[in-house]
């Protein structure tokens, strides 16, 4: 399960501060970009490769519970980031709130929604099978909705280029990883400890270039404190209208616990390794800065109150047991 301050958030914090007091620019900016390009395309050709159809198939049938996760993620999320402006654009800056509606078109989680899930005893063949699905439609949909909503309010939007890049950088390398699998798919399996900083690593290069373009552009100096506090109130907001929802639809749907369970950790979560790397491409040419500062925020909150939550109900499961036992 993930800690509540693990060691890659502590990276992060690290290499925003980096990029705060020595960012990269002019001709050491375009070789890390390169770098950093490269690295995204690896990022996403290790996600084709580690996608076991096998998994994925085991939770397959249970099409409820997966349109169900699907509309919570790229329906509901955005109807609420749009819905809410008068409530949030008060409380941060123009640039903050068109981040906090790129977080709400992002994917789900894959890792944490599938850790939280069987640590809080829900049905994890179908958390496999909803995560991998909102990823997978997620190289889709996001850059349709970043086209679509966010144009609209000034935000880079999605042209021809942005989606052949989204092709070229995000999509063929998964779909080459997903070909590849059949030969490297066992020494995939075999060393997902060691792939993970590969993960990592794409993510911390992709954040210390984003960030050394807004602080050279003025991020700090344009973004009061006051609206950094307001981004956290505005992402616990998001949070915990999604956490409420989600509980209310599993019951109101008929869904069992374990897939209630399933529905509130899919349903409620953002992909920060997939979100960083998406903004790159989806809005080149533009200091993204601020457009992934609220994902990297909700990442955390949602790390550190999902990680209560699934605690909560594995204790409530274990009593029940017990009790059960006595009777």
């Amino acid at each position: 399960m993930p800690k509540l301050l693990d060691s890659f958030t502590l990276a992060l914090i690290a290499t925003v501060t980096l990029a705060s007091l020595l960012p990269c620019s002019g001709e050491a900016a375009q070789i890390f970009n390169l770098i950093t390009n490269l690295a995204i395309g690896l990022l996403f050709f290790l996600h084709g490769s580690k996608l076991s159809r096998e998994a994925v198939l085991a939770g397959a049938g249970h099409w409820r519970l997966h349109l169900t996760v699907l509309a919570c993620t790229f329906v509901l999320f955005p109807l609420l980031g749009m819905l809410l402006k008068p409530v949030l654009t008060p409380l941060v800056t123009p640039e903050l709130y068109l981040g906090v509606l790129y977080l709400c078109m992002l994917p789900s989680t894959v890792q944490s929604s599938i850790a939280f899930t069987s640590m809080a005893q829900g049905n994890v063949p179908a958390a496999i099978c909803s995560a991998t699905a909102s990823n997978l439609l997620g190289i889709f949909l996001t850059p349709l909705l970043v086209g679509w909503l966010i144009v609209d309010h000034g935000g880079a939007g999605q042209n021809m280029e942005s989606a052949l890049d989204i092709v070229y950088q995000l999509l063929l390398p998964f779909v080459a990883g997903q070909i590849a699998r059949r030969w490297i798919g066992g020494w995939v399996d075999q060393h997902k400890a060691v792939l993970k900083y590969v993960d990592q690593g794409s993510i911390l290069m992709v954040v210390y270039t984003a960030f050394s373009a807004a602080v050279i552009s003025g991020l700090w100096q344009q973004t009061p404190p006051a609206a950094l506090a307001g981004l956290l109130a505005v992402n616990g907001l998001l949070l915990g209208l999604l956490l409420a929802i989600t509980a209310l639809a599993g019951r109101k749907l008929g869904f069992n616990r374990e897939d209630r369970i399933t529905i509130l950790f899919c349903g409620s979560k953002k992909s920060l390794a997939s979100g960083v790397p998406m903004a790159k491409v989806l809005f080149a040419g533009h200091a993204i800065g601020a457009i992934v500062l609220p994902l990297m925020l909700f990442h955390q909150i949602q790390l550190m109150v999902c990680a209560m939550l699934a605690q909560r109900y594995r204790s409530r499961q274990m009593r029940s047991a017990r009790a059960e036992t006595r009777a």
